[in-house]
């Protein structure tokens, strides 16, 4: 297990979990803003989408895509992910990063925070419960200084995600797009947290308790 919230528990994915994120990807309104609705095809999972996410658990060690699992009933509800951003060639890290003196290796500096979830567990507040948990698990990371998330700006209910884990707007901007989708026109959006100001929010409770007193 990589971490656990009240109602969720996080693990590794494994070869016995292909069913899983093939039955994730064919639901049309989980791929909405993703694809349009077009399902990820069950082959291009088994052979690209999760050796990928088997290949970076070893890639970039404490990073990664999670199974998520509902502690009550045991039910995979989908996945989250933190994943170094700008990542290079397999061996040397993302290229967002500073040089580790000991090894040579780029320490990651910045990672990008993703969730996707099944339909039936929308709404439940699992998305930002889950995103909150990895904001944690990112800044335990000595490196990192900046976790972000993006998608679709019209993509109302991920954005409120992003908002509530504790995120904040930093950027509009346009993609161009060789099959676009519809909503593309609107542009995506960038929402972030730095190290500094999870600190700082962390923090604010305790002060204010001693205040108090």
């Amino acid at each position: 297990m990589i971490a656990q919230t009240d109602r969720l528990s996080l693990r590794r994915f494994t070869i016995d979990d292909l069913p899983l994120l093939v039955e994730l990807d064919s639901d049309p309104e989980v791929m909405r803003y993703l694809t349009g609705g077009r399902p990820t095809p069950a082959e291009t999972v088994r052979r690209e989408v999760l050796p990928a996410i088997l290949r970076d658990y070893l890639r970039f060690p404490g990073f990664g895509k999670w199974a998520a699992i509902e502690r009550s009933s045991g039910a995979f509800i989908g996945w989250f992910a933190l994943k170094p951003a700008a990542a290079g060639p397999a061996g040397i890290g993302p290229a967002s990063g500073v040089v580790n003196g000991r090894s040579g290796r780029l320490a990651i500096t910045e990672v990008e925070l993703g969730y996707r979830l099944r339909r039936a567990s929308w709404g439940r507040g699992y998305a930002s419960e889950g995103a909150r948990a990895l904001l944690r698990m990112a800044f335990d990371h000595p490196t990192v200084d900046r976790v972000f998330a993006e998608t679709m700006a019209v993509n109302v209910a991920s954005r409120r995600v992003m908002e509530a884990a504790g995120l904040r707007l930093a950027r509009c901007f346009h993609l161009q797009w060789d099959d676009p989708i519809e909503g593309v026109e609107h542009g995506e959006v960038e929402y972030e947290v730095r190290r500094i100001d999870w600190v700082e929010r962390a923090a604010a409770p305790a002060i204010e308790r001693n205040r108090l007193h």
